[in-house]
């Protein structure tokens, strides 16, 4: 079969030298090297995807995919009932929203007050979500009833039938005590991990009655779409709809989606796993930088044959190419290896964890500190994509140099003293 001559010549200097083991052993080195920063890059980036997935699903407990501010005088619930018709979007629910403080038994804690009504909030909640959808039916006006999340209720020290004080945070900056109302405690919910900390639902009844219902606590409209990362132009479309359908209403700034609440927060987790990913780019690097030793002392070590080629007339470009397809060939089945291995990796990072965790815990005292299995991974083959390419270029790179080296070897030169 036919061959190239750069080819054959350059994979067949990639094979093991029985004259020179010192370049084989750098060549397995180099080659090491960058399967062990593919592998280290595509599963730490798919323990950040996870991280980052798991964080998304918890906020979205508490934080809604959209929300549209009505305005005080506006019929939300014909905007409600014309938005649940439209495309792409599985539920939505009316809801205000203000700070308040909550008190019981000498203890105090800011929270995060938020009014719904239980015949729509189920609409908006995640399917998972079995304490809230359980508590919601018992949410009745009249009752103040209140729902606390796990932290702040247990923070507080608050039990199911327990009576708290709340009072909206604006009678208690004008030190108007005599607003706070009782609440009978109803029940402890899950609002995901950020939400669980300082949120608190009550009827929407209570909530207009307690914030007044105008301005900054008029009632809004909390949207579910059908996805998320698509939450605004989603709702953008729904609002469109509902005007064509009942003339123009609500304008398109008064919507607000998870993205620009939460921006800041997962605007970070993307520089973090930029940052991180070229953090461990660099292992790559000192791979490559390992084949272009390996190189400079293969073409030193090959010189005289160097000089016999040019002699039989091949050109600059061909030496090039030969030393280039030795590097790349270390570069690319280290880069296939590493990939190989990160994705096996990614896919059992749970087992991994878990054995490692009782690995730890075996070998301390306290066996409680080192717990680690709960690591989610999510691999997206485009980081492995990206990942596998910039390895590959990277490899290219280191072998310019030494390849250049090469093809400016002087065949007179060397062949003087053989």
């Amino acid at each position: 079969m036919y061959k190239p001559l750069a080819l054959f010549i350059g994979l067949r200097y990639t094979r093991t030298r029985k004259k020179n083991h010192l370049i084989s052993f750098v060549s397995v080195v180099s080659m090491l090297g960058i399967t062990l920063g593919v592998l280290a890059l595509i599963a730490v980036l798919s323990v950040i995807n996870g991280s980052t997935s798991t964080m998304r699903e918890e906020t979205l407990k508490a934080v809604p995919h959209a929300s549209i501010r009505t305005g005080s005088d506006q019929q939300w619930q014909d905007l409600l009932v014309a938005l649940r018709r439209q495309p792409g979007i599985l539920g939505a629910a009316p809801y205000i929203e203000g700070e308040a403080w909550l008190r019981f038994d000498g203890r105090a804690e800011f929270v995060q007050l938020r009014g719904v009504s239980p015949d729509y909030e189920s609409d908006v909640t995640a399917a998972d979500s079995f304490s809230m959808n359980t508590l919601l039916p018992e949410l009745a006006p009249g009752i103040s009833g209140i729902i606390l999340g796990t932290q702040l209720a247990a923070r507080l020290g608050l039990y199911t039938g327990d009576q708290a004080s709340v009072t909206p945070l604006s009678s208690l900056v004008n030190a108007q005590l005599e607003d706070a109302r009782t609440f009978r405690v109803l029940g402890i919910a899950d609002f995901g991990f950020y939400g669980n900390n300082d949120n608190a639902i009550i009827h929407l009844d209570d909530a207009e009655r307690m914030f007044g219902g105008a301005g900054a606590h008029a009632v809004q409209l909390r949207l579910r779409v059908d996805d998320v990362f698509n939450a605004g132009s989603i709702s953008r479309a729904a609002l469109q709809g509902v005007a064509s359908e009942q003339g123009p209403g609500i304008n398109a700034n008064a919507i607000s989606t998870w993205q620009e609440t939460q921006g800041g927060l997962f605007d970070a987790l993307r520089l973090e796993k930029t940052l991180t990913g070229f953090m461990l780019l660099m292992i790559v690097v000192i791979g490559a930088v390992n084949i272009i030793s390996t190189l400079v002392m293969v073409v030193a070590d090959k010189s005289a044959d160097i000089a016999i080629l040019r002699t039989m007339g091949a050109g600059k470009g061909s030496i090039m190419a030969i030393f280039i397809t030795q590097g790349a060939a270390v570069g690319i089945f280290g880069t296939a290896l590493g990939a190989i291995l990160g994705i096996l990796l990614a896919a059992n990072i749970d087992n991994f964890t878990r054995w490692l965790e009782n690995f730890l815990n075996a070998g301390f005292q306290d066996g409680n500190v080192y717990m680690i299995s709960h690591l989610r991974a999510e691999l997206h083959w485009s980081d492995v994509l990206l990942v596998s390419l910039s390895a590959i270029i990277v490899s290219f790179v280191a072998t310019l140099y030494p390849a250049y080296r090469a093809s400016r070897i002087q065949p007179a030169e060397v062949l003087r003293y053989e």
